[in-house]
């Protein structure tokens, strides 16, 4: 939420589930990022009745045929543990010199009872330790293509200028402000 809201300029409100009463946790079923992000935003859109828009995200490394993938929140088990899910992916790829992989952020868009989607994927590679602070999940292990630190080790505006979930983001402003 605080990666988008840094992107959103001040006209638009964003509401969190939170703030709609939104408790239970919204199923993610499907087997694609795509998927989950459109399942996600139909669900509220149906149950709340507000237009909005979901994400998924998720991290495909080369060298695990794309895992974790769709599984990425859940990929060392079902309580969603962020150093448990860096730990085994480090561990699956100790052997492997291969280390490209790819972040992939879709974002679902439920407005006016028309469904639109964004893409936004950065490009990079695992490192073999963690290293930063910031940011969540796996951005201690995964270095953009063309820099020298980890997401976790870079500030919010860089993350979100060259990221995955900021590129996608980005296309949803530029179609809100097209029919604006």
């Amino acid at each position: 939420l605080k990666e988008v809201q840094a992107l959103m300029p001040s006209h638009i409100t964003l509401l969190s589930l939170k703030d709609i009463n939104c408790f239970e946790d919204i199923p993610e079923t499907k087997n694609t990022i795509e998927g989950n992000a459109i399942e996600k935003a139909t669900y509220i859109k149906e149950r709340f009745g507000y237009d909005c828009f979901a994400d998924d995200t998720g991290l495909e490394v080369d060298a695990l045929n794309g895992e974790p993938g769709v599984y990425s929140a859940r990929y060392a088990g079902p309580e969603r543990d962020a150093t448990n899910n860096m730990d085994l992916l480090l561990k699956n790829l100790k052997k492997s010199s291969n280390r490209n992989a790819h972040f992939k952020t879709v974002i679902a868009l439920q407005l006016n009872s028309k469904l639109t989607t964004f893409t936004g994927i950065c490009q990079g590679e695992i490192t073999t330790l963690k290293i930063g602070q910031k940011g969540f999940g796996y951005d201690p292990i995964f270095k953009p293509t063309g820099h020298h630190q980890t997401f976790a080790e870079m500030d919010l505006e860089l993350k979100n200028k060259i990221g995955h979930r900021g590129k996608a983001t980005k296309q949803l402003l530029e179609f809100l402000n097209n029919i604006s």
